[in-house]
């Protein structure tokens, strides 16, 4: 799974559906960090949700069973939904522009949103205050109409992610060809190091195995990218390099999050 916003989105999903058990969800959370918080992000989700909140935030914040309560209570509203968002500047679709919620997901580059669409509901956005501990803020925050991401199937995605496979590694390749110097490490042994991080992140039984392949393709493609991103013979070594590197990865890293989104939201409708 590529984020901890990813994992509860889908894990919660399940849990709500009756597909899975509250210490599914856990487990599923303790593989990020084996530590969670959480605390409110403002005042009004503070007075709503019971939990500290500090404008100074400060505040340790309450346990991880508390982020489940979280999740029920206002999934409890009809016509509520789990919404994924993993916004980057230059692309925050299906966020809510000029909040905080929109401003802490940017810069930690992704959150979840729940709530009925058209109406005041929840954000969650995760952040590592160290190594050991994920906090989960939580926000008031108006919900979207419209859902993240491309109108796109989940046939449509899974082809998109297999082209990208493909493009990746010409991209690396290529990188790696134009670049001066030739790399000390293996990039097939990097980037299989990067699948085994993912790796560790397991999917509910209950996800659509269309959804499965294209996150798991999703994952083989942006390890390559990361791959290509850091390694020393394909690191720009001036303004113009630079931005070629970032012109020919940049949509490489779009399609990926275009495709997790659509695989994300279908594992939390339980579409096939």
């Amino acid at each position: 799974m590529c984020s901890p916003s990813a994992t509860l989105t889908v894990w919660a999903s399940s849990w709500l559906a009756g597909r899975s058990a509250p210490d599914d969800v856990l487990a599923a959370l303790h593989a990020w960090a084996p530590r969670h918080t959480i605390a409110a992000g403002d005042p009004l989700a503070g007075g709503r949700t019971d939990l500290p909140w500090s404008a100074h935030g400060t505040l340790p914040g309450s346990g991880v069973m508390a982020l489940l309560k979280v999740i029920r209570e206002t999934m409890a509203r009809p016509g509520s939904r789990l919404r994924l968002v993993l916004p980057v500047p230059g692309d925050v679709r299906g966020v809510p522009g000029g909040t905080a919620f929109a401003a802490d997901a940017i810069d930690a580059e992704e959150g979840i949103l729940i709530g009925v669409p058209g109406t005041d509901g929840t954000g969650l956005i995760p952040q590592w205050p160290d190594e050991d501990t994920l906090q989960w803020t939580v926000y008031s925050t108006p919900i979207p109409v419209a859902a993240p991401g491309p109108d796109m199937s989940l046939g449509e995605a899974e082809y998109a992610m297999r082209e990208a496979v493909r493009d990746a590694a010409d991209a690396l390749m290529k990188l790696h060809t134009t670049s001066l110097g030739a790399a000390e490490s293996d990039p097939r042994e990097l980037i299989e190091a990067e699948l085994a991080d993912y790796s560790r992140h397991d999917y509910p039984d209950s996800i659509p195995l269309r959804a499965r392949r294209i996150l798991d393709t999703a994952d083989h493609v942006a390890a390559i990218l990361t791959v290509a991103q850091r390694e020393p013979a394909s690191a720009p070594t001036s303004a113009s390099a630079i931005g070629a590197q970032e012109s020919l990865l940049r949509p490489l890293w779009d399609a990926i999050r275009s495709a997790r989104l659509v695989a994300v939201h279908a594992s939390a409708r339980g579409d096939d």
